[in-house]
């Protein structure tokens, strides 16, 4: 069995019997791996070697701070296989998606060690002397992740975090921390100062409690549930910090009657399903033109019902299992709710059958017709694979139901004239919009949420100017 342990100024703590912690696979409930579990102490003795550290990585050049980003990336390639095995097993998702969760994590590190060179200044003659703008990094920062992207959205954050020259104590989630830990290993191998990185595991309540609390932390980037990232906020407040917060979504989906039905639905359901609906940008509401409704809903069911599932290890697999009980247990309570009020089911609202998926947390992608906004799946985050869909006769109408709702996370619309896209999009309340695309995020811009789904920018330089601070120096000539 895996052993996973925490890091602490550059040295890994031994794993002891009253503090370990069993992690399984929620396909079949085999042990994956041991896990260390820390305490408040020791959140404190990893921020105070994050800020010996910072006295030394903060000083580094931009050029070697590049090399050894550079070289981070390599390692993780090199293990990438070991990596994504464990990620498989610990959340669920089937191998090809794990696979490509850790390729994804080198590339956002080589993005940002050449990101990180070039962080300019700026020098500006005034008529009585000169005025030079320079960033510099915040200083210690706490990176507290979730589950269903346990190492992608890591190193969202552990890349221009060390760009900009912080350093930081991750505490990786509760119950998928494995690969996540593999690949803070591979970066602190890959040549930082003992200190600079630093990862401890344990209860939110405990250690990632003493990470925002601590005055040593400076910078505070959440990604999860908007209740925590309140907390977090409330209590960063207390001094100041800085804080970025990727919080929930309930992504609209709205879709034209002049749009190509057949490439949206398969997009649709591709958003919808796609790591089992845990994802927060999964299409969580689908709003259709009445018109091409019924059509629509038979291909999205087609689209549904032709996924694969299984043990995420399996060749050939679309879709794995939930990650818990809890959170097919939610999703559970939504279908019936929306079934109660009246929605249709259209395909899936159950457990798969059979002896394979009597273990796990398995659970059919479900397609729902006759959905409105009086049922909790159009109103709350459902995190699971489930597309209600509710018919709409105007586009003003889709646009002012696609607002309707506490989160602005991501936002889509199908249509074949992009005009309409343009400005559908500019009126969503989101922060991302893709038109005639099921995807807001890419590496080289930003990525962030509208009211409830979180503050704060993640990915291109508005990730990296998040761990900087402006100084504004005043030369008299």
């Amino acid at each position: 069995m895996h052993q996973t342990h925490m890091i602490i100024d550059g040295e890994q703590l031994s794993i002891s019997s009253h503090n370990a912690k069993t992690i399984y696979n929620p396909a079949d409930q085999e042990a994956v791996a041991v896990v260390s579990s820390g305490t408040r102490q020791h959140a404190r003795l990893a921020l105070e070697a994050a800020k010996r550290a910072f006295a030394v990585w903060s000083e580094t050049s931009s050029e070697k701070r590049a090399e050894i980003l550079h070289s981070a990336a390599e390692l993780v390639r090199e293990r990438s296989e070991t990596m994504a095995r464990l990620l498989t097993q610990e959340q669920g998702k089937p191998l090809k998606n794990a696979r490509a969760e850790i390729l994804s994590s080198a590339d956002i590190l080589d993005y940002y060690a050449e990101e990180g060179r070039r962080n300019v200044g700026e020098w500006l003659a005034t008529h009585r002397g000169r005025s030079i703008v320079i960033r510099q990094p915040v200083g210690v920062a706490a990176l507290i992740t979730p589950w269903n992207y346990p190492v992608d959205l890591l190193s969202w954050k552990v890349g221009p975090c060390l760009a900009a020259g912080c350093t930081f104590v991750a505490k990786p989630p509760s119950r998928a921390p494995v690969a996540a830990t593999e690949f803070l290993r591979a970066v602190h191998e890959a040549g930082l100062p003992a200190g600079a990185v630093n990862v401890v595991h344990g209860p939110g309540e405990e250690v990632g409690a003493e990470l925002v609390e601590n005055p040593i932390s400076r910078k505070i980037a959440f990604t999860g549930q908007t209740e925590t990232g309140r907390w977090i906020m409330a209590h960063a407040a207390d001094r100041i910090k800085r804080v970025s917060l990727e919080l929930g979504g309930n992504s609209p989906f709205i879709v034209c009657a002049d749009t190509d039905i057949e490439k949206a639905a398969a997009a649709c359901a591709q958003r919808a399903f796609s790591n089992m609906g845990q994802i927060c940008i999964s299409v969580n509401r689908v709003y259709v033109a009445e018109e091409i409704a019924e059509e629509f809903g038979e291909l999205l069911v087609r689209q549904a019902e032709r996924l694969r599932i299984g043990n995420g290890l399996e060749e050939n697999v679309d879709l794995g299992p939930m990650f818990s009980r809890e959170q097919r247990s939610r999703t559970k309570e939504h279908v019936a709710d929306a079934l109660n009020k009246g929605a249709e089911l259209l395909s899936g609202g159950r457990e798969p059958e059979g002896e394979a998926f009597d273990k796990g947390y398995f659970f059919l992608p479900t397609v729902l017709g006759g959905a409105d906004h009086s049922m909790r799946i159009m109103r709350e985050e459902t995190f699971g694979p489930v597309a209600p869909v509710m018919r709409f006769k105007t586009l003003d109408e889709a646009i002012r139901l696609a607002n309707d709702s506490n989160y602005g996370l991501a936002a889509y619309i199908y249509t074949s004239d992009i005009t309409t896209g343009i400005r559908a999009a500019e009126r969503l309340e989101a922060g991302g919009v893709g038109v005639n695309i099921n995807n807001v995020m890419d590496h080289q811009m930003p990525f962030g949420g509208w009211k409830e789904s979180g503050i704060g920018r993640e990915l291109g330089l508005y990730g990296l100017q998040s761990f900087l601070e402006i100084k504004h120096i005043r030369l008299g000539l």
